[in-house]
């Protein structure tokens, strides 16, 4: 039996978006399911896969549709969920996608021994064993994946973010722009649309007043600005960045995360963000900071299972009109 009602000729406009949620447990499927319910898609989580086709045998639904598949549901099984996957690409009426949150097995094996929790294969084993176990089962289904995000080195800011970029569509949403400062010694940071390298700027850090400041102060911006290239260079990535986003919004993009590293990520890529960020917010595009060094240094990353505020996680917004 096909899944949903027979309905001949669907318009493509009217498919039901379906999004398959599955993954390792500890890599951020609960975490995804509600950012998908944050951007308007209707949210169930821990679904029988025995459910599912009844489900959506019953009334259509306005919006998008979110699942959250886990493995200790009592009928799930790598076969059962590819069938489902196989029943809903067959039907005309829905649009299927799988999002599969990835992770590292030492990552997950360190989150189960920070929580002290018991894995869901392994209830009265060692987690190591769960997590191998799990990881074995789900290779089919990742193998499937529409979209495939390993959280490993993602905080819940960073999850919510990458999730907008493949699932929110809503047509309201407004191009946003993310500026983020980072540190070449600790690698680029994941997902980046533009990257701009300012280690060539004269360095606070050899400036024993300024070595222990950070360029969200007055000082070491003013130290930065002095150097005799950085006007030219940011009056040129200010008027490119300016030029390429109304380009972006012809695209459809809904987000533009922009990077500026330096060997540490605390004077010259801070200074840089902090500036750039004030000078888009007034051309008028709504505009969030990120200092991803400076975060780490302040605070240890939250569990990936816990949802933040964008507000929060170090993220400054600055919104046209009050960017002073």
């Amino acid at each position: 039996m096909a899944c949903g009602k027979d309905r001949s000729n669907p318009d493509p406009a009217a498919m039901q978006r379906v999004v398959l949620v599955t993954g390792p447990s500890g890599a951020g499927r609960s975490t995804a399911i509600n950012v998908l319910e944050d951007l308007g898609f209707e949210a169930i989580d821990n679904l029988p896969l025995s459910l599912v086709p009844r489900l959506l045998d019953g009334p259509s639904r306005p919006g998008p549709l979110a699942l959250g598949l886990d493995v200790r549901n009592r009928d799930f099984s790598a076969a059962n969920l590819i069938e489902l996957i196989d029943r809903l690409t067959r039907n005309p009426h829905y649009a299927p996608e799988v999002l599969y949150l990835d992770c590292a097995p030492d990552t997950l094996l360190s989150r189960y021994n920070e929580t002290r929790r018991r894995h869901p294969l392994a209830p009265d084993g060692s987690p190591l064993m769960g997590v191998t176990s799990e990881v074995d089962l789900l290779a089919p289904i990742r193998a499937r994946a529409d979209v495939l995000v390993d959280t490993t080195e993602l905080s819940p800011h960073d999850l919510r973010a990458e999730l907008g970029r493949w699932f929110d569509t809503r047509p309201d949403r407004r191009l946003s722009v993310s500026v983020h400062s980072f540190s070449y010694k600790r690698g680029v940071p994941r997902g980046l649309d533009l990257m701009f390298d300012c280690r060539f700027l004269a360095n606070p850090h050899w400036e024993k007043g300024l070595r222990e400041m950070n360029g969200t102060q007055a000082e070491v911006q003013d130290f930065v600005c002095r150097d005799s290239r950085y006007e030219e260079f940011f009056s040129r990535i200010r008027d490119l960045i300016v030029f390429l986003l109304p380009a972006h919004v012809e695209e459809g993009k809904t987000h533009l995360s922009i990077g500026f590293g330096c060997t540490g990520g605390q004077h010259r890529s801070v200074t840089l963000v902090e500036k750039m960020a004030v000078a888009l917010a007034d051309a008028g595009w709504p505009v969030s900071i990120r200092h991803r060094e400076l975060e780490r240094r302040m605070t240890a990353s939250p569990a990936i299972g816990e949802v933040l505020p964008a507000s929060a996680a170090g993220q400054g917004a600055i919104r046209p009109g009050n960017a002073s």
